[in-house]
Order: C-alpha cells, then structure tokens, then sequence
C-alpha cells in the first residue's frame, strides 16, 4: 500500500477513533431507573366534605378509595385527626410507579381545631427520623423511602381566603413539606368568583409569609411548548379542581364529570376543572423536582437540626463526665482508685472525638446547603 493509500486510511478511521462511549450514560441510567421503580408519597389533607377521596380518584384513574360517608355533626364533635395510609402499584409503559396516599380524615372536623395540625406535622418528623436512622445504620442499600414529597391542601371553596386553621397549619408545615393549594369542589364557583378567591388565597399567603411549593424556572434550551406550559401551571395556583367517580357518556364521548339539572360538569376539561394541570404537574412535569426538594432542602434541614442535637447532648455529657471527674480528684473521701480514673478519661476521649465527627458532618452539611442555595440564586438569576 502506497503512502497516500495509508494516509486516506488513517482520515477516514479518524473519526472513530474519536468516538469513546460515555454518551450511553443516559440511556444506562434511565434503564436502571426503570428496572427499580419509582416512589412517590403524597399527603391529601382538608377537612370532610372537599372531595379529597374523589381527587385522588380522579387524579390517578383509580378506585383507591370506595364509597365513603361524610360523618353527621354528632359525630364530628368530639374527633380528631388520624392517618389513613393506602399503596398504590401503577404501571405505564413498562415505568412502576409506587405511590402512597396519605389521607388525614378528622381534620377540622371536631369543635376545637387548635391541634388538628399536630398529627400530619408529627408522621412528617416520624418518616424523616425513620430515613435518618436508616440512613445512619449498617445497611443503607434498602431503604425505604417514605418521606412526604407533596402535601395537597383543600381549602374550601364558601369562604373569602384562608382561614385561621389553615394558617396554622401551614405555618407548622411550610418548612417541612412542598404544599400545593387546592380549591375543591370549584364548580360551586362562578369563573370570576374562582380567579377572585385565587387573587386572595395568594395575598393571605404573602401577608403571612407562608412558603409554598415554586415551580422551578424553565431552561433556556426547553421549548416553547413546554415553557408555555409551565407558564399555564404558574397561573393556575392554586389549583381549582372538580373530581368525579362517574364516567357519563355525551355526545357519544364518555367523560368524567358530574351531571346538574342545567348541564354537565366535565372534570377534565380546562375550561371546568385545573384538575389535567394539577395532574401533569404532580406526575409528568414536576414530580422529580418535587422529591429532590424534599431531600436537598426539607429533609437537610431535619438532618442538621438532628446532628446538632446529637452534638450538644455529647457535649453536655462531656461536661458532665469532666467536673465529676475535678469534683473527685478534689475530695479526698470520694478519691477512686487509678482504674476508675482512667475509665473517665477513656470516656472523655470517646465524647470529644463523637463531638469532633458530628461538627464535622454538621458543617459540611452547612456547606452543602449554602451550595444548593446559591446554585438555585445563581438559576433564578
């Protein structure tokens, strides 16, 4: 072969040579993903009568929950609020899905509701203390993930914004859940009475400096269907929707709506109902965001607040061990022998070296948290 021929050669093979493989990366991991399912836990809360039940039917075109009665006044004097916890296995396109409902029947149904937020905030702290003890034990492989990621919140729609217990709650919850607002049963609204209640549900929301879930910015590479998108879903907070167990059949088309003497309501039709754009933005749009909130800044904090507790009761111990170990050394009747001297200062050691690791983890978790904050002030920019 002549000189020019290997030259050519050595051009055309050129590119391959180029060519490593890490561009499968994605489709690795997106194979993975699949293969081990996905976990989603959402929290329903409200009180009776909002159509809560009939939502999460509506919203997962499932019959999660049967025929369910709304308790007579008698019989909401004296309840209280308990936690109704049902599993989900769906399965689209091949992806699993495991999804938990967490319902709170009783909320703000009794007399006196100045505690009726004290149970959901309490299951919110026992799943982060379960994943935090988890997290810290020998077999991390395993755990189960059983954090709250989305608390939807009913507000009702006969009152003129929120009310004072769900100003409570929310104030309890903001810094421990994503909370999306929903407005139930908005088809005993007119248009105009549905966008004022919005306008002063949002204004009772900054008045009282309460944090609710923030759709993250779209991309600038995304398209312009999808931004659109995003944009129509900002607008529509908080969500007025209308669910519905019964599929009617109009115009040869079968529905999921609701029938009134005057007409039907169609549950799925934007024009009636946000209950399409409360459900793109739980499952198709946003529903990794949500639980990447839930670990990188909800859970953190709790993680932090626990390691910092752990580290000052190492430190009061500490203290404790050292001025009865001076209290000792210093009274001549209560002097012990060289072997217990010793073992107060093996235990010392032990206290001040668990104190150094839990300062250590505790700044960089600091460390982390200011990252993702100025990653996310850096995004908003």
């Amino acid at each position: 072969m002549s000189e020019r021929s290997r030259k050519a050669c050595s051009l055309q093979l050129e590119p391959e040579r180029d060519y490593i493989g890490f561009a499968t990366l994605a489709e690795q991991v997106h194979r993975k993903s699949v293969k081990r399912g996905f976990e989603f836990t959402l929290m329903v809360c409200g009180e009776s009568g909002l159509g809560k039940s009939t939502l999460v039917n509506s919203l997962f075109l499932t019959d999660l929950y049967g025929a369910r009665s709304v308790p007579y006044a008698e019989e909401r004097i004296e309840k209280t609020t308990k936690i109704d916890k049902k599993t989900l296995d769906i399965e689209e396109k091949g992806v699993k899905l495991r999804l938990t409902i967490v319902d709170t029947p009783g909320f703000g149904d009794s007399i006196n509701c100045e505690d009726s937020w004290r149970v959901c905030t309490q299951y919110i702290d026992e799943q982060f203390r379960q994943y935090f003890t988890d997290e810290s034990g020998l077999n991390r492989r395993n755990i189960q993930d059983n954090r709250v990621h989305c608390l939807l919140y009913f507000i009702p729609p006969w009152g003129h914004g929120l009310r004072q217990l769900d100003m409570d709650l929310m104030r309890r919850m903001h810094k421990k859940v994503n909370i999306v607002l929903v407005i139930g049963k908005a088809d005993t609204l007119t248009t105009t009475e549905v966008q004022k209640l919005k306008t002063r549900v949002l204004e009772d929301i900054e008045a009282n400096g309460i944090q609710i879930y923030q759709f993250p910015d779209c991309d600038s590479d995304e398209d312009e269907e999808f931004k659109q998108q995003d944009r129509e879903l900002k607008a529509s907070i908080p969500f007025a929707v209308v669910g519905s167990n019964i599929i009617l059949e109009v115009a040869g088309k079968k529905i999921r709506g609701r029938q009134y003497p005057w007409g039907v309501v169609d549950a799925e039709n934007p024009q009636h109902s946000d209950l399409i754009k409360l459900r793109n933005m739980l499952i198709s749009t946003h529903m990794q965001d949500l639980k990447d909130t839930t670990r990188d800044v909800h859970y953190e904090n709790f993680r932090a607040q626990c390691i910092s507790q752990i580290s000052q009761h190492a430190l009061r111990e500490r203290n404790k061990l050292k001025r009865e170990s001076i209290a000792s050394s210093h009274d001549p009747q209560t002097q012990t022998p060289n072997n217990s001297i010793n073992e107060t200062d093996r235990l010392l050691q032990q206290k001040e070296e668990e104190i150094r690791r839990m300062q250590d983890m505790l700044t960089q978790m600091q460390e982390k948290l200011k990252s993702t904050q100025l990653n996310d002030a850096v995004i908003d920019v």
